[in-house]
């Protein structure tokens, strides 16, 4: 699919590739890794064009589509699920030419757009928006009216809803939560075409990729299977090397003795001279540099305090009175709970954050934690706000204002920023670089409890790899909120849930959760496949007519008694039955789930109740279309 072929990259006074080659196979999901800063997003600007090489070095089909992830979406008048179906530029340029085509052209368009299963836009778009966790409400809400990390949400679902040939996804889970981290998952696997992703989260690395791509010494190499499967591949290809290495470095001393013992001999000068030439033409088995990663320096408290922590005892907070976000609050905390905070975004996780970091008071109920108890408050918005203009230096100079100059040195230092980097301004410092610099300095004050609020943004696989050693080393309590499943696992041995306003034990691993996010996905109707021909998920209603229809008053408008043609219009009602059927079944399966969920669980109840209700909307609205499609073709065929 993708052939790169001699590729020498330099710009900004350094080398990104030298000589580089690689070809990947049509279909492949390809995991891009590499150190922080080694060129992997250059890499893409190059594929995408945006970034001149020397020559022909980078090579794709011609009629190839190649989609990539906007930085960000503008905030626009235009509804989310708009923004998303003119994603899908050949549907769109279609509806278009509808709108004015001639009579003769129309049955060409149709066919194309039939084609395309256009008809289906609006409920993929809707299945993908739903998955990255918008609600029915916010599709129709206008751009305008989200974040900027919403707005890359919907970036991302815009590439995923395009489906190009060629699929650039530049850490697709750093705006995601836990919940939309692993619905990704599921919907890149089963994507139907080529997909190249940069990626540090091991586990997405490990569930989607077929091949892993490293880049690393300027060169580029391919290695098939997962991430873990990689690691294997590259210890065992280090450790031929390091034995090649030391038998060349074995034969090279016995030649060498000989020459040195023997070369002023007359009788052995032919023998060791054979030797010089053998030494001289004998090439270096070269091993790869050492990777070093700076450690985190997360010092632990010097003085344990008496438990608990904390205590809530039905406690309600909220940003206004009156208005809470989470109430009936009855949790504990103790010094050495390492607690795995879960929920998708909105549930009330960064307020239950603010709660126990002491930037929000309670509304009612108890708190209870020590006066002499100090909490570390890392979160991505920290990132965010840093000043532009700012440097290191200066940032460590105000955190230690009584510490010595080579003393503020000597901690930038050992927070993985070398010399040359520390009087680097803010803006021209990786993710990494400066989440690394705001994780220690969050830390350096000995807090008996951390809350990391995704702490790996931005941090490579090597870097985590890190900050887990230093929680494991930390004695103080953890809180922790990421969408990296794999550090969730290894960091926490409690799970609590911010679900339907407040906060609970979760009975249960990740694997449970995992399980449970997805379950409560496809009861929602939001199932987690890219590929077309499977049944269509329950779709939320769409804004946007259906092309039929569309077609329809389009033809009427212009007066033309000419519409679609009774082919397409029983095409319509053939899809629009299979709709209908399928729906049935759904609300079949649903109130089995009912019936069963009130015996056994009828905390079920509630969501099963609401995705009943949408299944019986959607089948209304089938039956309409069925309808509309049935008159208009007894009018056609009369």
């Amino acid at each position: 699919m993708l052939q790169i072929s001699n590729l020498t990259f330099n710009a900004w006074g350094r080398q990104f590739l030298d000589d580089a080659s690689v070809s990947l196979p049509p279909g492949a999901k390809v995991g891009l890794v590499g150190r922080n800063g080694i060129g992997k997003s250059t890499l893409f600007k190059i594929i995408l064009g945006e970034l001149a090489a020397n020559g022909d070095e980078v090579s794709l089909p011609k009629t190839a589509r190649i989609g990539s992830v906007d930085q960000e979406h503008p905030a626009t008048p235009v509804s989310v699920l708009d923004t998303i179906l003119e994603a899908d530029v050949e549907r769109h340029d279609l509806l278009t030419r509808l709108e004015t085509a001639e009579p003769e052209e129309m049955g060409e368009i149709w066919g194309r757009l039939i084609e395309i299963d256009a008809d289906s836009a609006p409920s993929r778009a809707a299945e993908i928006l739903a998955g990255l966790g918008f609600s029915h409400d916010d599709m129709h809400r206008p751009m305008s009216h989200f974040s900027g990390g919403w707005r890359m949400r919907v970036a991302l679902a815009a590439a995923l809803f395009a489906q190009p040939d060629m699929l650039l996804l530049d850490e697709p889970t750093n705006y995601l939560d836990l919940e939309g981290a692993l619905w990704l998952e599921v919907r890149l696997k089963k994507y139907p075409a080529t997909a190249l992703i940069i990626s540090h989260d091991r586990e997405m690395l490990n569930e989607v990729c077929t091949h892993i791509l490293h880049l690393a010494n300027r060169k580029l190499e391919l290695y098939t299977g997962n991430y873990d499967a990689f690691e294997k591949m590259r210890a065992e290809k280090l450790r031929l090397l390091s034995a090649t290495r030391a038998k060349q470095e074995a034969e090279r001393a016995h030649l060498q003795a000989f020459v040195d013992r023997f070369k002023a001999k007359a009788s052995k000068a032919a023998q060791a001279q054979s030797r010089v030439k053998k030494l001289q033409k004998m090439q270096t088995v070269e091993l790869p540099p050492e990777e070093r990663v700076a450690p985190f320096t997360l010092p632990s408290p010097p003085r344990p305090l008496p438990p608990p922590l904390i205590r809530l005892e039905k406690a309600s907070v909220g940003y206004e009175p009156g208005k809470p976000i989470l109430r009936n609050l009855n949790l504990r905390m103790d010094l050495d709970d390492r607690i795995g905070l879960l929920g998708v975004n909105g549930a009330g996780k960064s307020t239950f954050a603010k709660l126990i970091a002491k930037a929000l008071t309670i509304d009612a109920g108890e708190f209870h934690r020590d006066g002499k108890m100090r909490v570390g408050w890392f979160h991505q918005h920290q990132i965010e706000a840093m000043d532009p203009t700012d440097t290191p230096l200066e940032i460590i100079r105000r955190a230690m204002p009584d510490a010595s100059e080579s003393s503020r040195r000597s901690r930038l230092a050992q927070f993985g920023l070398p010399f040359e980097k520390q009087e680097t301004k803010v803006a021209a410092l990786s993710g990494g670089e400066r989440a690394r610099l705001l994780l220690n300095l969050v830390a350096m004050d000995a807090p008996h409890i951390l809350i990391l609020d995704e702490p790996t943004n931005h941090l490579d696989i090597d870097s985590r790899r890190a900050l887990l050693d230093a929680l494991n080393e930390y004695t103080g309590a953890v809180i922790l909120i990421t969408h990296d499943r794999s550090l969730m696992e290894l960091v926490a041995d409690r799970l609590w849930l911010a679900a339907d306003g407040t906060v609970k034990p979760f009975e249960g691993d990740m694997d449970d959760y995992a399980k449970f996010v997805l379950d409560r996905a496809k009861q929602a109707g939001m199932k987690p496949s890219q590929v077309r021909n499977e049944p269509e998920p329950a779709p939320a209603r769409a804004t946007e007519p259906a092309p039929q229809a569309a077609s329809a008053r389009g033809a009427s408008d212009r007066g033309q008694k000419k519409g679609p043609s009774p082919s397409t219009l029983r095409h319509a009602a053939k899809k629009a039955e299979e709709r209908m059927a399928a729906l049935t079944a759904d609300l079949a399966r649903l109130d089995d789930d009912l019936a069963n969920a009130a015996v056994s669980d009828p905390k079920k109840l509630e969501g099963l109740t609401r995705a009943r209700a949408r299944a019986q909307a959607d089948l209304d609205a089938a039956e309409a279309a069925w309808m509309e499609a049935e008159e208009a073709l007894a009018e056609a065929t009369a």
